[in-house]
């Protein structure tokens, strides 16, 4: 099943183990992660000839490039493999699934599949986890990997990444939300991987800030140093030297008297805290862009931060704006700025670009930037070397932000990989694990304190022959700090994998229970709102074996039964929801449409410190609520807790009445009028809202009925989609 590909001894070695066991595989990059893959897929399809199998990985042009491999190394019909993303519809994903035997996916579209039952992870035999140091908190591959665990008739784990970190506690996390009972480590000294290790040369390049860049530096600092002495007088900030306040230090901080201000504390001090703690960690941002970046970002960001503060009520922002050291960094920053005068690291990098393609002009340079401004910045600056052609590689289009769809994404790299430019000025989406083929070059613009972006960076070199990294630190800065940030950690990550060597049993020991989960399946069904689907609330119901039916709801978040439903709220959206006028409208479309109506509120946060809303305000939509309409109001802590009730709430419902109930529930209130408005509002795309418009323009519902298309798209806001929408259902024969 195998072609084009002589594996290697060690990935021999690790396939032999990741038969029997869900393996943990760390291994260098450029070692060929995903051939021991490609291998284990090939035995578990031997053994279960009718199964799936299900590869993900965190970006689109990864999982395009796993596509790619599969293409060139096994033996299988094009058509029997699919590539699922956010870009694909549900629709299409679910025909797909069942048509195809290898599937490479996002895992973030694939959570959405799962919870609708649109795929069926019991036919997966073998369940691929790229970058798997991401298997952490609530992202993604956690759900999915759960999911699997509980579901899989013959279920298999391969985990693969070349970097897992260097805290400890993280490493066991990834171990136990990927149900790893093996792992697999392999660093660039061991014997059978060493004669497969190019040789890496690292240089770093030094640069001094001049002196017009530290005149706007010490405006900054100055900035910095006066709101940190008044946390301190406060007696807020225990530090003894306010000049060595770290941003770790500052967001714990900031996450401390956030606490304390949930627990319900009124102290002023306390809010004045918080205000200051947010003008400090936005003028610090600042700072980091002058140090470590250019003046275009930095004056793009500072630009903003003083329209924000002229035509926005934050405090935070209106500070920092009046500030006289603010003020004066400003105009120093648009000095810079009208004088074309450049960061020196920027100066630097076009230097060595030139210099390096006037040696070589096929070579292929990666440059890596934290930030989307000064990335397009570079590269505009680059376009102007002689015979350099530079690409902008970035993630997807943000508010305000430049951006790449997933489509234009491989559209750079194929035509990077193609030799067609010859310079790719990537962000953070470019360190994981792309595959281009011989890369001369790898600059770092900036060092990066993660070990883990370290590594992957260095990474993009050095795969077929002698790769080659430079790093521009400017001295005296934050990026000093970065360089030796990052080489203790990747110290510390090597050295907790020689402990993870010599006693996996006693790392992997902790794991044991959570390996032996057990999947509860009920029959109870719950319709939920389909912006409700990125919740920890929809996950926690699916973990609790309930079906979920994720729609477009008009007037609740959760349907539990014929006569349930639920409007949820957490804490800081409650409020927000009474100060935009939201809340009295959902709760009287919740009145209408259910029997039995109930408003949940999520959150242990102190209602009433929330935004600066009077408390009698809350106090009386409260009363309302209860009162005048008679629903229920619920707290709960979690989203554990709230999952919980809905689930109890929904098995007594469902015992009580109908499991067979639609999500187009009857109304409570049932004149003429109402029925009218209800059976309209059920034709597709109308709604409650098009419901009156149409009735208003026809009178009955029977002529609404019988109307044609062109009729029908007269209505305000009924196009020629919506109308031949409602034709067909109208025309349509009823097949059961």
């Amino acid at each position: 099943m195998i072609k084009n590909f002589k594996p290697r001894l060690y990935q021999e070695t690790i396939l032999a183990s990741s038969v029997n066991k869900n393996t943990l595989v760390v291994l260098p990059t450029g070692m060929g992660k995903t051939n021991i893959f490609l291998m284990l897929v090939a035995q578990r399809l031997r053994q279960y000839p009718s199964s799936k199998i299900l590869f993900i990985g965190p970006t689109k042009p990864l999982i395009d490039q796993y596509l790619e491999v599969f293409k060139k190394n096994y033996e299988i019909e094009e058509s029997e493999m699919a590539v699922f993303t956010g870009m694909v519809k549900p629709e299409k994903r679910a025909e797909l699934w069942k048509k195809c035997r290898i599937i490479f996916s996002t895992p973030q579209g694939l959570e959405n599949d799962i919870i609708s039952s649109r795929i069926n992870l019991e036919e997966v035999s073998l369940l691929g986890v790229d970058e798997a140091h991401r298997a952490v908190g609530d992202y993604a591959y956690v759900f999915v990997a759960k999911q699997y665990n509980k579901l899989a008739r013959y279920p298999r784990i391969l985990a693969l990444t070349a970097s897992p970190g260097s805290d400890m506690e993280k490493i066991k996390e990834i171990c136990g939300n990927l149900f790893i009972e093996n792992i697999e480590i392999r660093t660039d000294n061991d014997p059978d991987v060493k004669p497969y290790v190019q040789e890496m040369e690292i240089n770093w390049v030094k640069v001094d800030l001049p002196i017009v860049f530290t005149e706007v530096q010490g405006y900054l600092k100055n900035f910095l140093k006066e709101k940190l002495l008044k946390l301190k007088n406060w007696g807020i900030l225990m530090k003894a030297d306010v000049n060595y306040v770290n941003k770790t230090d500052l967001l714990r901080l900031q996450g401390e008297l956030r606490g304390r201000a949930a627990k319900g504390e009124k102290d002023v001090v306390l809010w004045n805290g918080i205000s200051v703690l947010a003008e400090i960690m936005k003028v610090q941002h600042a700072l980091e862009l002058l140090e470590t970046q250019g003046v275009v970002p930095l004056h793009k960001y500072m630009e903003k931060l003083n329209s924000e503060g002229l035509s926005f009520k934050t405090k935070a922002v209106k500070n920092i704006i009046g500030d006289l050291n603010f003020r004066s960094a400003l105009i120093k920053t648009q000095r810079l700025l009208d004088d074309k005068i450049e960061h020196p690291k920027l100066i630097e990098l076009q230097k060595i670009v030139e210099k390096e393609i006037e040696k070589n002009k096929d070579m292929k340079i990666i440059v890596f930037n934290q930030y989307r401004d000064n990335a397009a910045d570079i590269k505009e600056k680059l376009n102007a070397i002689n015979d350099v052609k530079a690409e902008l590689f970035v993630g997807q289009l943000k508010k305000g932000e430049t951006g790449l769809s997933q489509k234009e994404q491989k559209a750079v790299l194929d035509k990077f990989r193609k030799g067609e430019f010859n310079v790719l000025v990537a962000t953070s989406i470019g360190e994981e694990g792309l595959d281009v083929p011989k890369v001369d070059l790898v600059v770092f613009y900036e060092p990066i304190p993660s070990a883990i972006r370290h590594i992957q960076r260095r990474g993009r070199t050095g795969r077929q022959e002698k790769g080659r990294v430079i790093i521009l630190m400017a001295k005296n800065t934050r990026d000093e700090g970065s360089r030796w940030s990052a080489h203790h950690k990747e110290k510390r990550m090597y050295r907790n994998l020689d402990k993870l060597r010599m006693d996996i049993d006693s790392v992997l020991s902790s794991n044991k229970e959570s390996n032996l989960t057990s999947f509860i399946k009920n029959d109870i069904k719950i319709f939920a709102d389909y912006r409700e689907k990125g919740s920890g609330v929809i996950k926690e119901l699916v973990d609790l074996g309930v079906n979920i039916k994720l729609d477009k709801l008009e007037s609740a978040d959760y349907i539990l039964s014929s006569r349930v439903g639920i409007e949820m709220k957490t804490v800081p959206d409650f409020v927000d929801s009474i100060i935009d006028g939201r809340l009295l409208l959902q709760i009287k479309e919740l009145k209408n449409n259910f029997e039995r109506p109930l408003v949940i509120i999520e959150g242990v946060d102190d209602i009433y410190s929330m935004r600066n809303v009077h408390p009698n305000a809350i106090q009386g939509m409260l009363a309302t609520i209860t009162v005048s309409y008679g629903i229920p109001v619920l707290r709960t802590k979690n989203f554990k807790e709230t999952a919980s009730l809905l689930n109890i709430i929904a098995k007594r419902e469902q015992e009580e009445t109908s499991k067979d109930f639609t999500m187009h529930t009857e109304k409570r209130i049932m004149s003429l009028k109402d029925l009218q408005e209800y059976i309209i509002s059920s034709l597709p795309g109308v709604g409650g809202t098009l419901a009156k418009p149409l009735l208003k323009k026809f009178k009955t519902v029977k002529k609404i009925i019988n109307a044609k298309q062109e009729q029908l798209e007269k209505v305000e806001k009924i196009g020629p989609k919506k109308a031949e929408r409602i034709r067909e259902v109208v025309e349509g024969e009823y097949i059961e």
